[in-house]
């Protein structure tokens, strides 16, 4: 009779439940990178629009800063590379809600829902707003509420929607 070469049984049990262990260690801490990755990009996402908000006000100063962040983007034409006041290409297609709903108000982005609101136009200028970018689910898109406004700070809070009266971000 001839000898059969191949692994037994036992040892592909043994292979497998090391396979699963590993696997058991390895996806939370995926989970875990995933989320930082997502808070890290809505915190970039935040400053890029400070910054865009700052721009805007210097380049039309009769209209102060945007109220909504569709007028920071591109619009409707994602290839639109002409600057108004309606549509001043200072964000991108994505953050800039290019496809977002009419009122331009709100954008995901990495998981995050980026929401900008404009204060009260005084003389036809607006000299606040205010931009919050809270998790699509939380504990799974992101753990981490983030607030910004008109001075350009970062505020977050861990439960609920941040405002400007939470811990800033250090």
């Amino acid at each position: 009779m001839k000898k059969q070469n191949g692994f037994s049984l036992i040892e592909l049990l043994i292979v497998v439940a090391i396979i699963l262990i590993i696997a058991a260690i390895a996806i939370p801490n995926l989970l875990r990178s995933r989320i930082a990755a997502n808070e890290a990009s809505a915190v970039r996402s935040l400053r890029a629009v400070d910054t865009a908000q700052v721009t805007y006000a210097s380049t039309y100063p009769s209209a102060g800063y945007a109220t909504n962040l569709a007028t920071l983007g591109p619009g409707s034409n994602a290839g639109n590379t002409s600057a108004t006041s309606t549509n001043a290409v200072l964000l991108d297609n994505i953050l800039g809600c290019a496809t977002a709903t009419a009122s331009g108000s709100s954008c995901t982005k990495s998981g995050y829902i980026i929401t900008m609101s404009g204060g009260t136009a005084i003389n036809g200028a607006v000299y606040t707003y205010a931009i919050n970018a809270d998790p699509v689910t939380q504990d799974q898109t992101g753990t981490r509420h983030f607030y910004t406004g008109t001075p350009g700070y970062i505020q977050y809070n861990l439960t609920a929607g941040a405002t400007s009266m939470d811990q800033p971000l250090q």
